[in-house]
């Protein structure tokens, strides 16, 4: 019996526009391609919190990055349009990245227990957006 766990997945670290591996569950867009930047499939930590409510803090993983946002597993649904502040941890920068964001949808993976949010970046300075972009590169030329 062979180990089928996240280490052997064929699609880790691949980078995807617009065709990124989803559950059949998923409603499947056919439309035009929107998205501006190139996208990886990588687990990253990241400490999320609405805006507005300094001390209700949550820590969770990427399920994918880009320039422009990321899908993020969270412990409850969000509306779309909410503003999250944001602080993930890449490998090219030693301090925590700070960043403002806004959910774009949020779909439930598991009854009130597992979501997937997907959200766009709103303030990203020119240090971390630099960071954001090495750290896709890398993993995009890495395969």
């Amino acid at each position: 019996m062979s180990y089928t766990g996240p280490e052997r997945r064929k699609d880790r670290g691949k980078v995807y526009m617009g065709q990124e591996r989803r559950k059949k569950t998923h409603l499947e867009y056919s439309g035009p391609e929107r998205r501006k930047h190139p996208r990886i499939i990588r687990r990253f930590i990241v400490s999320y919190r609405i805006l507005q409510e300094e001390d209700n803090v949550d820590i969770s993983q990427t399920k994918n990055l880009s320039l422009g946002g990321m899908l993020l597993t969270t412990n409850r649904q969000f509306n779309p349009g909410t503003l999250l502040a944001l602080q993930i941890r890449l490998p090219f920068d030693a301090d925590p990245i700070l960043l403002t964001a806004k959910v774009v949808e949020s779909h439930q993976v598991t009854k009130g227990l597992i979501y997937d949010t997907r959200i766009q970046f709103l303030t990203v300075d020119e240090k971390h957006r630099k960071a954001i972009s090495e750290t896709v590169d890398y993993y995009s030329k890495k395969g």
